[in-house]
């Protein structure tokens, strides 16, 4: 990577999962080359790269997981695998022609707003460099979620989390503990089940299950989805549209879930005869409140022999021996946390400094805050991809990256028609209207009304990480930059004999 070091690029964009991959292409199709992918790994995928534990497959269907601008007529199934989904990846990076701006390898370990040059220093394992804008595209999904365990120093076993499966250790025979229920575990745990001696599962909470609707799709379709592209802008629209009705149940009448808690408690009692152990899997509060997950096997599994259900969360480890919260002892010869992600404290926070030496993490000490999902007061032209409250509870986060794209572009557009050495830095005014409304609309969801504490919710207890709308709301929101809602950076003019001073500050217009 030598030869990139100390380049300028008017874009540098962190990350190569679909948030960044979608940010290169949107910046070619709008004209804009200069601009690199900063990836730590040696290869692209973010999300779909990192997890590749067994069983590992997407709950969106792949026809509305999938970029619109590059659909994929050749899904083989309704729920594609991890496999199937990171060699989607690879081929949009083929397709249009992202492969030169990847910088593999190539770890960002700071971010420094230079006031002076208005411009962003870049500090990374391959060397410095500096940017005009840059796009973090890590995603909330990026670094693991690993308790804090008494004793988990002491265990002699193999330890690793969900996203860091280490597929060098045979599984064949071993008595493994899984902690955590959540969407990897209800995968990993079937997909295992049959392979070890003995599975443990620790449960603090249980999660609500749906039934799966998963097939394969035949070659008839994906013929016809190859040669007849209508069809396949049909089947998306369709699940698009679907998805949008639900918003209102999640949103605004949590009651309406009654129905759908019918459905999974049938689920629950069809897989699961055993009363005791159906009513330790049965949830205690309103479907919808956590991620609602997805499954045919997650329940048959825990019904084997070999599996035990501890209804109690992972207290202590002494050597081998792992203690639940309740005092349940369990010996195991692995040990496998499928305990989700940082979401709402991003460590990369802590490594982007801004105006006045503020870093992200100093910024949001009150709670994850943004303009649009997108910018942040105090750190001009930093945009986010998936940024605080843009995720979703019922539908395909690639709809809400493209709206984001929209953004992204049309903030280039007026960096260009503003011209000259300038940047925009969201008002803090604007931002205060903009998260006001959003947590205004958050007190009727069922994410807060539901009776459960969830991954959304931060120490606060605010919801920092869902938008309480439709995926078209959203969209219409972050079409185009309003420039009220930004300050105009420029350049200070060069002084001799005196030091440079702040950039001028003026109300963009």
């Amino acid at each position: 990577m030598a030869e990139h070091e100390h380049e300028h690029t008017r874009v540098a964009v962190i990350g190569s999962g679909f948030g960044g991959l979608g940010a290169a292409v949107r910046l070619r199709r709008e004209g804009i080359t200069d601009f690199v992918v900063l990836e730590r790994a040696d290869s692209i995928g973010g999300t779909w790269r990192d997890n590749s534990y067994p069983g590992c497959a997407c709950d969106v269907p792949s026809h509305l997981y999938s970029f619109s601008f590059a659909p994929n007529p050749r899904w083989p199934r309704n729920f594609s695998g991890q496999p199937h989904i990171r060699a989607y990846l690879e081929h949009v990076a083929d397709t249009f022609g992202i492969r030169p701006h990847l910088r593999l390898g190539c770890e960002v370990r700071g971010l420094r707003w230079d006031a002076g040059r208005l411009l962003w220093e870049i500090d990374t394992t391959a060397g410095p460099r500096t940017a005009d804008v840059v796009v973090s595209a890590c995603g909330p999904l990026s670094d693991p979620s690993v308790p804090d365990v008494p004793g988990l120093d002491t265990f002699p076993g193999k330890v690793f989390h969900s996203s860091r499966w280490d597929h060098s250790y045979d599984l064949r025979g071993k008595r493994l503990a899984v902690v955590g229920t959540g969407a990897s575990a209800i995968q990993i745990v079937p997909a295992v089940q049959p392979e070890v001696r003995r599975l443990t599962l620790f449960q603090r909470t249980p999660p609500w299950v749906l039934p799966r609707a998963d097939r394969r799709i035949t070659a008839a379709e994906r013929w016809l989805h190859t040669h007849v592209p209508p069809t396949r802008t049909l089947r998306r629209g369709f699940l698009w549209g679907v998805r949008e009705a639900q918003v209102s149940v999640f949103t605004k009448r949590p009651e309406r879930f009654g129905l759908v808690e019918n459905v999974a408690r049938a689920h629950l009692r069809k897989a699961v005869k055993d009363p005791a152990l159906r009513a330790a899997l049965t949830p205690d509060y309103r479907i919808g409140c956590k991620r609602i997950l997805l499954s045919n096997d997650y329940y048959p599994a825990l019904t084997r022999p070999n599996v035990d259900v501890v209804t109690s969360g992972l207290a202590e480890v002494r050597g081998s021996t792992l203690i639940a919260a309740d005092g349940t002892e369990t010996e195991a010869d692995a040990l496998v946390f499928g305990t989700g992600f940082r979401v709402t404290d991003v460590p990369m926070a802590g490594h982007v400094t801004g105006v006045d030496g503020v870093t992200l993490a100093e910024a949001w000490k009150g709670g994850m805050a943004t303009l649009r999902g997108a910018s942040v007061p105090g750190f001009p032209n930093f945009l986010m991809v998936l940024g605080p409250n843009t995720g979703l509870g019922n539908s395909s986060m690639i709809l809400m990256i493209e709206s984001q794209l929209n953004y992204l572009a049309d903030y280039m557009r007026q960096l260009d028609t503003l011209g000259g050495r300038a940047a925009l830095d969201a008002r803090r005014s604007a931002m205060g209207v903009w998260n006001r409304g959003l947590q205004s609309r958050m007190r009727r969801t069922v994410w807060s009304t539901g009776g459960c504490r969830s991954w959304y919710l931060d120490a606060e207890g605010r919801n920092t990480t869902l938008w309480p709308d439709t995926t078209s709301a959203f969209r219409r929101a972050t079409r185009r930059v309003d420039l009220t809602e930004y300050q105009l950076l420029r350049a200070p003019r060069a002084r001799s004999a005196a030091p440079a001073p702040s950039p001028v500050t003026e109300a963009a217009r």
